[in-house]
């Protein structure tokens, strides 16, 4: 015979099994289950059960590589009025910190003809861009590097306020960048570099440093080359009332103001001309081209193959840099003579040739380090 407190152990100690075999309690008629989600509602919160949608997907459209939707035949004439306009209102606005603090040394054009220069130069500058398909960050970079070298020559020889050339410069970047970018897309270089040919390459930011640096340097070594042989004597004989040639005589690797000028020169050519070679891929035409023989092949496409017979990324380099050096080279050369009082023709060959050949080698050097 147990006792009662042996009978409380035994039971403690039986099987867990014994208690999951158990049959369960008897379900509740409907009719009391609803009285009770009644009655549980009104004290208790709602709770939502969020479940998964198979095959149910949203896209997302990434909207800075959405070509515009306007009609094409009207998309360049927007945006030459568009770049006219904001560099009109610009200059406007900004007056007393631009045009009047250059005004000592500036040449107004005098006539119909060098104002229509001036404009129609802009107007073709910007049609080069648009129809190279060049998007906002490529004419940003190529008006960085045309524009730089005549607001340098303000400030190293005419002592200008850097600030007000760095308004100067903020107004032509902007009246160029805003116009492509309202109406064309970036390019995939520019807007996704991970998702181009060479990647590791394009989005690599030591590298990107590094063919700045190299580009920089070009363009310092340029300058400092030109400045030691032909050209103060340039500027002393064809730049009427020069008031300074002391930045002339400072080495170019600790001069204050070339540095900070051939690093964003050096920034704006990576961009320009090594990150879209660098991102361009083989095409067919290289294909073609691999195929190539000469035996069978006729004289004209010989000739061809010669000329023109180069990889898809070299012809990118080589495109970009030769419009590089044309913009550079006429604009420096306008800004130069037909802005500045003074200025003769010689003086502005100079000066604009200088930095028209800088393009080149830079543009070469880059070229060079991007086959490798």
């Amino acid at each position: 015979m147990r006792t009662r407190r042996q009978d409380r152990v035994a039971a403690e100690t039986e099987p867990d099994s014994e208690t999951i075999a158990s049959p369960p309690p008897p379900s509740p008629p409907a009719a009391a289950l609803d009285d009770a989600e009644d009655a549980s509602s009104s004290t208790s919160p709602t709770v939502v059960a969020i479940t998964k949608t198979e095959g149910s997907t949203v896209t997302y459209t990434d909207r800075s590589t959405t070509p515009s939707k306007l009609p094409k035949p009207i998309q360049f004439p927007l945006v030459a009025t568009l770049s006219l306009s904001l560099s009109a209102l610009g200059y406007s606005l900004a007056w007393p910190y631009t045009k009047a603090l250059l005004a000592e040394h500036a040449r107004i054009p005098e006539t119909r003809e060098e104002i229509g220069v001036l404009v129609g130069w802009r107007i073709f500058e910007l049609a080069l861009g648009w129809f190279s398909n060049y998007d906002g960050y490529d004419l940003t970079a190529l008006n960085l590097l045309s524009h730089g070298p005549p607001l340098y020559l303000l400030f190293a020889h005419y002592d200008i306020h850097p600030g007000a050339l760095l308004l100067t410069l903020a107004i032509e970047t902007v009246a160029s960048y805003v116009p492509f970018r309202l109406l064309r897309p970036l390019s995939t270089a520019h807007a996704n570099p991970t998702a181009v040919p060479n990647a590791e390459i394009v989005s690599d930011r030591s590298i990107t440093l590094l063919t700045t640096l190299l580009a920089g340097a070009i363009y310092s070594v340029s300058l400092a080359l030109a400045y030691a042989t032909f050209l103060p004597t340039r500027l002393i004989v064809h730049f009427a009332g020069l008031p300074s040639l002391a930045r002339a005589h400072e080495p170019y690797f600790v001069s204050p103001a070339l540095i900070p000028l051939a690093l964003a020169l050096g920034f704006a050519a990576q961009v320009l001309i090594f990150a879209p070679a660098e991102a361009t891929g083989p095409t067919d035409e290289d294909a073609r081209n691999a195929r190539f023989d000469p035996v069978e092949a006729t004289l004209g496409e010989t000739v061809r193959w010669n000329i023109w017979g180069w990889t898809s990324q070299t012809k990118v380099v080589v495109k970009r840099t030769a419009l590089l050096v044309l913009v550079t080279g006429t604009n420096t050369f306008l800004q130069t003579y037909l802005t500045i009082r003074g200025v003769e023709v010689e003086g502005a060959a100079a000066w604009s040739g200088v930095w028209a050949l800088a393009a080149a080698a830079t543009g070469l050097g880059l070229g060079a380090v991007g086959s490798v």
